[in-house]
């Protein structure tokens, strides 16, 4: 997982490298980007449904930052995704892929494990699967 830090609106900093010991999965999105926005209910339910066992971050990549990204998370009224930001795409290159929605899932060390490029039904039966998978080994 790259060693970097993303933001949230109120300017409170996360660096992705303290989050090992736990999987992540990583959601590269924007607010204009309408596979995106289709996912990110399917992405607060996967969290809820797992949380304590894998953590769910969106990280948004709109330039505009918190102007963007605060009316939508307070239109979707999420029960666990928070409105991390990345207005410098920082994380999206370092992660590759070029297109959004980009997903990446990191075991609890750090090492990526798979990814997903475009939008996914994370409500599925497969991708449950390929999840507890992942997250069991």
């Amino acid at each position: 997982m790259p060693v970097l830090n993303v933001s949230d609106p109120s300017g409170r900093n996360l660096n992705l490298g303290a989050l090992q010991g736990t999987p992540v999965l990583v959601n590269l999105w924007a607010t204009w980007c309408a596979p995106c926005v289709k996912e990110m209910p399917l992405l607060d339910t996967l969290a809820a449904d797992y949380e304590g066992r894998l953590r769910v971050l969106t990280v948004s990549q709109d330039m505009q930052g918190a102007e963007k990204v605060e009316p939508f998370f307070a239109q979707a009224d999420f029960a666990l995704l928070e409105p991390w930001m990345d207005p410098g795409n920082e994380l999206g290159f370092a992660i590759g892929g070029g297109m959004m929605p980009t997903t990446v899932l990191y075991d609890a060390t750090g090492k990526e494990v798979w990814r997903v490029l475009g939008d996914y039904d994370w409500g599925s039966k497969n991708a449950r699967a390929a999840i507890d998978a992942a997250i069991a080994g």
